[in-house]
């Protein structure tokens, strides 16, 4: 029904405006309480062997729904009942702001991807920490909180930015994520260089340390698959260095080679990142390299291309404790958590493995090394 609806109406209204549609719906679902636990029940069953410890959290299982969709905190209990595990809010920048000129969501419906140049349109930090501070949680699922740089911020003057965000929602987060890697705030992707990550990394530690001293937040980097492999590298040794909790890997990507059934080229030529299907491979490889280099060290979150149960189970064996979508969900629809789930259960009882854990990075481990 999903895939009809979308073919017949959503692809023939705005994207921006099918995601308003979309988040009104759920929104509305999801402070009915029949219609909540109806959906609940159906979409978010929960699967005992997939249950997973990572970022000293538990959670139901590992799917989550990557930062991008729910920008502003406004739909966490609607993404819970819709299956997903945790909610990864944001990206929230320090002050407001309305993000790029319209038009600037496109989908590439023939590829399975979207272009966006959002721009990380939000209500600011402080507008998201009092509405986390107002939640009265019907589901609770793992809260994320992804923060990046407000556009009219200098770069010398990021790292306050940053600080400001940190202090302000760390009280209200179950884990932080620091995105150097959106491609459309000018100068943000600079920050991925190690020697300016470093103190970025090291001033939001201490920011949510003092934010929040009662808990360790778990702090994470969210990073580009346009880094080289050297680049790749240089990040997760940072991140073991500095005694970081995780890395997610991959945001969107400015590359356009992977594309090839779209039939406007006008549309391919889009500026923005690209998501969705065409990112499969190099997020994977990315989240491989990752995985070689700092193992069960700190825990590795695999997102981009994630469609299906298999490319879910093809990145806990390339390392990934937890995995996270957004194309795909617009694409396949509410159904989609709860597909990945059976699906995930089904490879897990087929296997060799015990539990979802013992999964985890196999296929490198089996993997001959140089």
């Amino acid at each position: 029904m999903y895939k009809t609806f979308f073919r017949l109406v959503f692809c023939r209204v705005d994207p921006e405006r099918a995601h308003g549609w979309a988040f009104r719906w759920i929104g509305w679902a999801s402070r009915v309480p029949v219609l909540r636990t109806f959906v609940a029940a159906v979409l978010a069953p929960r699967h005992e062997e997939l249950r997973v410890e990572a970022l000293g959290l538990r959670m139901h299982g590992p799917v989550g729904l990557a930062a991008g969709f729910d920008k502003n905190a406004v739909a966490i209990d609607g993404m819970a009942m819709l299956g997903f595990d945790h909610v990864e809010v944001g990206t929230v920048t320090g002050e407001p702001q309305p993000g790029n000129p319209r038009k600037r969501l496109f989908r590439l419906v023939r590829d399975r991807a979207l272009i966006n140049r959002m721009g990380f349109n939000n209500e600011g930090s402080r507008a998201v920490a009092a509405r986390l501070a107002a939640r009265t949680p019907v589901f609770r699922p793992v809260v994320g909180v992804n923060i990046g740089k407000t556009k009219a911020v200098q770069e010398e003057e990021a790292v306050g930015d940053y600080v400001r965000s940190t202090e302000r929602l760390a009280p209200y987060a179950d884990y932080l994520v620091v995105n150097v890697s959106s491609p459309n705030t000018p100068g943000l992707r600079g920050l991925q260089e190690v020697e300016r990550l470093r103190p970025l990394l090291r001033a939001v530690r201490e920011a949510a340390d003092r934010a929040v001293p009662a808990r360790r937040v778990p702090l994470l980097v969210k990073i580009a698959p346009d880094l080289s492999d050297e680049d790749v590298d240089a990040v997760a040794d940072l991140a073991v260095a500095l005694g970081l909790d995780g890395i997610i890997a991959t945001n969107t990507t400015v590359a356009r080679e992977s594309l090839g059934l779209t039939s406007s080229p006008a549309l391919v030529r889009e500026g923005g990142g690209l998501s969705g299907a065409p990112l499969k491979e190099r997020s994977l490889e990315v989240l491989r390299r990752l995985y070689a280099r700092v193992g069960d060290r700190i825990v590795l979150v695999g997102v981009g291309g994630v469609e299906s149960a298999e490319d879910a189970w093809r990145r806990v064996l390339a390392g990934a404790t937890l995995v996270q979508g957004y194309s795909a969900f617009v694409y396949e629809g509410p159904t989609w958590a709860r597909s990945l789930h059976r699906g995930l259960a089904e490879r897990l009882r087929r296997s060799p493995y015990a539990t979802l854990a013992d999964a985890v990075g196999a296929d490198v481990r089996k993997a001959p090394r140089d």
